[in-house]
C-alpha cells in the first residue's frame, strides 16, 4: 500500500517539483521538494522508533529460562507478600522446571517437571508438563502477557485465582501492614 502511494503520488510530485525547479531556476520549488522529503523521512524515522519502543516482545524458548517470583506490583498487601514468600519457581536450560513451595528462604517442597514451547502466532508459548499429582497452581499452562521489553506469566489457581509471576530473584521483603 505504501509502495503504491509512493509510486503514484510522492514520486510524480517530486519529479514535477524537480522539473519546475530546474526549468525556472526558482528556489521555492527546491525548498518545497527538500522540506517534503525531510518530513517524509522524519515521519518514517519517528514511526519506526515508536514501533520499536511499543511493539510487544517476541518470545523464544530461551527467554523463559530463569527464576520467577510473585509480582507484587499487581496487588499489594498481606496476601501478595504471603504468596511471594510461599511460591517461586525456576526453569533451567535443560528444560526442567522446579516449582518450590517455601517458607521465606527455606524450600519446603519442590515439584519437578519439564517445559516445552509451542509457536502458534510467532511468539513462543510456554507448555508445562508435570507428573501427576502436582501442585494446584500447575494444573494448567500459564497465560503469557507480553510487554514492550518484558513479559509475565499468570497461573490460574483454583484456590487463589490469578497468580502473577515475573522473572526475578527472590529477596527477603518487609511485609506490608
Amino acid at each position: 500500500m505504501a509502495f503504491f502511494f509512493a509510486m503514484i503520488v510522492l514520486f510524480p510530485i517530486s519529479l514535477i517539483l524537480l522539473i519546475l525547479w530546474m526549468a525556472t531556476g526558482n528556489n521555492i520549488y527546491g525548498k518545497i521538494l527538500g522540506i517534503k522529503w525531510i518530513l517524509i523521512i522524519g515521519l518514517i524515522i519517528i514511526g519506526a522508533t515508536i514501533n520499536t519502543l511499543t511493539s510487544k516482545k517476541v518470545l523464544e524458548k530461551s527467554d523463559y529460562y530463569g527464576e520467577y517470583v510473585i509480582d507484587r506490583d499487581f496487588f499489594s498487601g498481606h496476601q501478595a507478600d504471603w504468596q511471594y514468600n510461599k511460591y517461586r519457581f525456576e526453569i533451567k536450560r535443560n528444560d526442567s522446571i522446579y516449582f518450590h513451595v517455601t517458607d521465606g528462604e527455606k524450600i519446603i517442597q519442590t515439584y519437578k517437571g519439564i517445559i516445552s514451547t509451542v509457536n502458534p502466532y510467532g511468539s513462543e508459548r510456554l507448555v508445562i508438563n508435570m507428573p501427576q499429582p502436582t501442585h494446584h497452581i500447575l494444573k494448567s499452562n500459564p497465560t503469557i502477557y507480553r510487554e514492550a521489553w518484558d513479559f509475565y506469566l499468570v497461573f490460574n489457581s483454583p484456590h487463589y485465582h490469578n497468580m502473577y509471576f515475573r522473572q526475578g530473584t527472590w529477596k527477603k521483603i518487609k511485609p506490608d501492614m
